[in-house]
C-alpha cells in the first residue's frame, strides 16, 4: 500500500465549450480496470448519441495499468493528451472520459489535443484533487486524571483525533502515519511519564484537499 498518493476527490463532470462543440469530462476514481471499464461504458451508454466518447485512465502504485482510447477522433489528438494530464497531476486509480458533442467546426490536430487536454484540465480544477495519506488508528488507554492533558495535547498535535471511549479506563484514539508510529508511541509515554498504553489497530486512508 502506497503511504501517499493523489486521486480525484469526487465523482463528477464539467463542460466546456469550444468552436461550438461541446466537451464534458466525466470522472471517477477507479482502484481496479473493471471499475474504469464499467465506469467508461455507463458514459457511453448514457450519451449513446454524442459524436465521440474519447477515455483514460491510471491505475495501480506504479500506474502499471494505463489505457488510452481517441474513440473515433484522429489518433493521438484524444486519449493521450487527456492521458498526459492525469500523468502531470500525479493523479492514481482515476478515470477520465470526454465526451464531444460535434458543433460543425473542425479544430484541427493541434486544436483537437489543446481542447481535450484543456477539457480533463479544466475539469479537475472543478471537482477537486485530494492527497489519501496511509495511517494506523492507535488506542491509547489512560487513566481518566490524564485524559485533560492528554486530549489538549492532541488536539494541539499534528495528530488527528479520531474518538475518545468510555470504560473503566479513558482510551484516545488517534490517527497516526506509518511512518511515525514509533514517534507516537515515544511521545505519549513521555507525556504520560510511561503510565499509557497504545496499541495498533487498522490501516486506514485519510483524505486532505491536494
Amino acid at each position: 500500500m502506497l503511504a501517499n498518493y493523489k486521486t480525484v476527490k469526487q465523482s463528477g463532470s464539467h463542460e466546456i465549450v469550444i468552436q461550438k462543440s461541446r466537451f464534458i469530462s466525466h470522472f471517477k476514481r477507479t482502484p481496479t480496470e473493471q471499475e474504469a471499464l464499467h465506469f467508461i461504458q455507463e458514459i457511453k451508454k448514457n450519451h449513446w448519441n454524442a459524436t465521440h466518447n474519447c477515455s483514460a485512465y491510471l491505475i495501480g502504485e506504479t500506474d502499471h495499468i494505463q489505457k488510452a482510447n481517441d474513440d473515433g477522433e484522429p489518433s493521438g489528438t484524444a486519449g493521450v493528451p487527456m492521458l498526459e494530464v492525469l500523468k502531470k497531476r500525479g493523479l492514481k486509480d482515476t478515470t477520465v472520459v470526454v465526451t464531444r458533442y460535434f458543433g460543425g467546426i473542425k479544430l484541427g490536430a493541434g486544436g483537437l489535443i489543446r481542447a481535450y487536454g484543456g477539457s480533463v484540465s479544466e475539469g479537475l480544477n472543478q471537482i477537486g484533487m485530494v492527497n489519501r495519506t496511509l495511517c494506523y488508528t492507535m488506542a491509547t488507554a489512560i487513566d481518566y486524571t490524564w485524559l485533560g492533558k492528554i486530549e489538549n495535547e492532541i488536539r494541539q498535535s499534528s495528530y488527528p483525533l479520531k474518538e475518545i471511549t468510555y470504560a473503566d479506563s479513558v482510551t484516545v484514539h488517534v490517527f497516526v502515519q506509518s511512518d511515525q508510529i514509533n514517534a507516537y508511541k515515544d511521545w505519549i509515554t513521555e507525556l504520560t511519564n510511561g503510565q499509557a498504553e497504545t496499541t495498533q489497530g487498522k490501516s486506514v486512508y485519510l483524505e486532505t484537499d491536494a
